[in-house]
């Protein structure tokens, strides 16, 4: 069983993100848990949501140990950094993440997501590029499953399909790289 806590301001695509990881894994036959979190604010307050992947049922849909952190912004590294399990992953966006990881018992994985986005006139696509991260750098979902994954999610959506999966890809490079 995987625990992932995706976490960032509110219309970062947070929700999103760990939407689009769930109804993927779900599609590939895993059993999956998706609980939403955000403050009154909305966009520009706080978000999380915790996704629960495993080949077995889920007896508890929430997340008290985390394998893997996506922290969008400093608050979320936080809240969530001490409740990392030791040999966990925290996937940081340095592009808004200055801050380091103060434990030496994690992998952490960096992707200035916001800059690649800009790169690609994409800025709605932050979460698609870390989604790509999270991809390369873990054993959850094959890199083809989420790239169908993707395209499910925004099925019959009035948007740049090829755009969204450029944009994944590059995330999914960006992760490659610091595989290890």
């Amino acid at each position: 069983m995987t625990g992932i806590i995706c976490s960032g301001f509110g219309g970062q695509g947070v929700l999103t993100m760990g939407l689009i990881l769930a109804n993927t894994a779900m599609l590939v036959g895993n059993e999956v848990t998706w609980i939403p979190s955000y403050g009154a604010e909305m966009r520009g307050g706080t978000a999380n949501c915790s996704v629960k992947i495993s080949k077995n049922p889920i007896a508890s849909p929430y997340v008290n140990k985390i394998d893997v952190l996506i922290a969008m912004n400093e608050p979320s590294l936080n809240r969530f950094e001490s409740q990392v399990v030791p040999g966990g992953t925290i996937i940081l966006n340095t592009s808004i993440v200055k801050q380091k990881v103060s434990r030496t018992d994690v992998k952490v994985v960096e992707v200035a997501a916001n800059d690649i986005a800009a790169e690609l006139n994409n800025l709605r696509a932050v979460n698609l590029i870390v989604l790509g991260t999270f991809v390369a750098v873990t054993d959850v979902i094959t890199k083809k499953d989420m790239s169908d994954g993707i395209l499910k999610y925004f099925e019959g959506r009035n948007i740049d399909h090829d755009l969204n999966i450029k944009a994944y890809e590059k995330g999914y490079e960006a992760g490659e790289a610091q595989k290890g």
